[in-house]
Order: C-alpha cells, then structure tokens, then sequence
C-alpha cells in the first residue's frame, strides 16, 4: 500500500506542475494532436501549462511539432546576415513559420571596448541548408549564463539530411595556403576570433564591422582590443587588398575576407598584391548524418534527467527545446518571467518542464528579454507572440528555430 500511495502522490504532483493555463483544445487526438493540445495544423499543436515552483508559478508556453507528420519539418531563421538581428515575428513571418522560438545567445553588448560595435552575431556555430553558416566563438567569448560541466559553444540542436533532430557538436577545420606557406584557420563568420589566429568572413556576415573580432582573448571577454590586425580581401584565388585594420561594409559574393590579430596579422601582412591564395573550410560534426541546419545551443537533460551541475538558484525567463521519439518530435517552449506574477524558471525546473513534457532529450537557447515563442495566428496568418515579454517589447535576435507546414 505504501508503494500505491506514493505512486499516486507522484502521479498527482506530475498533474499540478503541468496544470492547463486556460482552454486548450477539444478532443483527444483532434487531427493528430494528444488530449490537451490545440492543433496549429497537421503535426503541430499548442499548449499554455502553469508550473508550480518554491517561489510561486511560471507560465509555460510549448509547441509540439512531429517532424513523422508528412510536410512538417524544422529549419533555421536568420534576417539573412550573421551579424544582424529581427524580432521573431518578423523572422517567422518573412519564411511563413507556423511556429517559433529563439535561438542562440549573441553579441548583445560591447560597452566593455569602448568605440566597438556590437555585432548582433550569434556564439555558437550555425549551419544552414546544408552549408557552413558561422563557426563558434572562443569558449571565453561566448555570452549566456555559466555553462555545466561539459558544455561547449560548439555544441548546437540541428536536425540531419534524414529529418531527424540532433543534440552534437561542430568544429571548425580549415586552412589557409599561399606559396608562402599554410595556417589554420581560427574563424568563419564570428565576431571573435581566437588569438594570433586568422579568421574568414564571407558575404554571409553581413555590413556590420569586423573590429570587434580582434577585441578579447582566449580568457576573457573583455580583455583589450588588439592593434595587430591585417585584413585581406581574396577575389578570383588572388589578394585584392591589403588593409591595416578590420573593415566595414558589405562583402561582395565570391569574395572573401581574412583577418588576422596578432600572429595571424603578420602573416597576412607578407602577401603581396596578385598573390595566389586558397581558403577551405568545414564544420566537422560529431554526429555521424550531416546536419541540414543547425543552430547554437546548450544541452539541458539527458536520458530525462537534468545534467549535473545545471543551475538550480537563478529564475529567468527561459526558452529550451525538447527532444522524443528519437528526434522525430520537437516540443519547442518558453517562459514568462519577468512581468507579473510569473517567476521564471531555473535551468534545473526547464529541464524538469522539459521532461514532464515527455522529452527525455533537451537543449536550452538564450533567455532573458530574448526567450519568445510565436504561432500563426489562425484568423490573421501572421505570426503572434505567446509568451509576455520583458517590457512588452520583442528583443530582436540573431536566429530561431522555425517550424513549417505543407
């Protein structure tokens, strides 16, 4: 008997932590959807949940999308540069997004490099239709909460070239070769570059300056900027120009720029004009399938259970993707925290959420004023946010990740 009570009692906490927040669909299993939820469309279904935690109640907002369901499939948003940022509705509305949560944590702010822009740019790598996107920042570099043990700024949520979403990992390998000689490369895309290395910007990066990839150090942020920089502009196999400091502007198609801090710059800085030179790069995953797109972000739980060394004190708002079904079904979600009542959520209680949520595999993304999830609004088509943000308004953000219907 005492078993049976204590199974009860655990299966009615279970009820009481995911508490409908207001009406949700009809009957079960309407189009595909299980009892609770409120069908977006064919695979994709809506739920508001109240989370009971030690300080009070979160509000929780999910979107559960089953990537088996034909014509449902996940994807990366971006506003179509690395280093530019757009509020969700926006991101979800230019690709028609049926659903949507942000991304990876970014560049927010530069006020420890007094005359550097911010460049909006996301840490950790990305990956889209197939192609290297951006590579990861230097783990010192990255911006977010404190990490767990094991966590890397490469570590990403992507789904493979066979539809299946995965938790990995993606390294950057590349080299630079002229007749002078070859280095490695330190960088694609990303507003942080390792120290004496040399980094490759594309046209992909956008119009926002390259100096903040020369500021910090490989222990900390918001060490100095450097003034050994060269910047190298490659067009048709050969160096176009030679600059003494990282440039601006827009980068054409078919050319490539490499900047070099440090060591880096000195041997960028002995290529004469007309000299041949030959740039390759890849993101190496540790996954077996290649990601059709991937975006930075953190892993949260792990076989159901949150990952020793996951916060447990700090509530925020929050947003995290779920895994089940083998990465066939998304459960994306996100939080309140901020305004109100609401108090927001540990990574411990999101990890928690996330599993109750019948997700035994999960990532975190960036929260804060960032942490939004949108849907179409049925009536209108446009995209309408769920969650209450902080102050009111959308942060604009890096990327997302979309869900898509048809």
């Amino acid at each position: 008997m005492a078993g049976v009570r204590t199974a009860l009692r655990c299966v009615v906490a279970l009820v009481l932590a995911l508490a409908p927040a207001g009406p949700l669909v009809s009957p079960a299993g309407a189009a595909g959807a299980p009892e609770g939820w409120e069908v977006l469309a064919p695979g994709v279904a809506y739920r508001e949940l109240t989370v009971r935690t030690t300080r009070g109640t979160a509000r929780v907002y999910a979107v559960r999308a089953d990537l088996r369901t034909a014509g449902v499939r996940a994807d990366l948003l971006f506003p179509g540069a690395v280093a530019a940022r757009a509020p969700l509705t926006r991101l979800a509305a230019a690709r028609g997004a049926v659903a949507a949560v942000n991304g990876d944590f970014f560049d927010i702010t530069e006020d420890q490099h007094p005359g550097v822009q911010a460049t909006g740019a996301a840490s950790g790598p990305a990956v889209y239709r197939g192609r290297p996107l951006k590579a990861a920042v230097p783990e010192a570099q990255r911006f977010g909460w404190r990490p767990p043990p094991g966590d890397t700024v490469e570590d990403v949520l992507g789904v493979g070239v066979d539809g299946v979403a995965r938790i990995g990992r993606l390294e950057l390998r590349g080299r630079l070769r002229t007749t002078a000689g070859s280095w490695p490369l330190g960088g694609l895309n990303q507003y942080a570059l390792p120290v004496g290395s040399i980094g490759v910007f594309t046209s992909a990066w956008g119009e926002v300056s390259r100096a903040r990839a020369a500021c910090g150090s490989d222990e900390a942020r918001k060490a100095p900027c450097t003034t050994e920089t060269t910047e190298v502009t490659i067009r048709d196999g050969q160096v176009a120009a030679v600059a003494a400091t990282p440039g601006t502007g827009p980068i054409e198609a078919g050319s490539t720029v490499l900047l070099g801090r440090e060591a880096g710059a000195h041997a960028l800085a002995g290529l004469p004009l007309g000299a041949p030179v030959a740039v390759d790069y890849r993101l190496v995953s540790s996954e077996a399938v290649p990601f059709a797109f991937a975006l930075g972000a953190h892993r949260l739980l792990r076989g159901g259970h949150a990952l020793a060394g996951v916060d447990a004190t700090v509530a925020e708002p929050r947003s995290a993707v779920g895994l089940a079904a083998g990465g066939r079904v998304l459960t994306l979600l996100s939080t309140d925290g901020r305004e109100g009542t609401s108090t927001g959520l540990t990574l411990t209680e999101l990890a928690r959420t996330v599993a109750d949520l019948g997700c035994p595999e999960g990532v975190y993304l960036d929260g804060g004023a960032s942490a939004t999830l949108v849907t179409r609004d049925p009536g209108t088509g446009d995209p309408t946010v769920r969650n209450h943000l902080d102050h009111g308004r959308e942060r604009p953000v890096p990327n997302a990740l979309g869900i898509f219907t048809g």
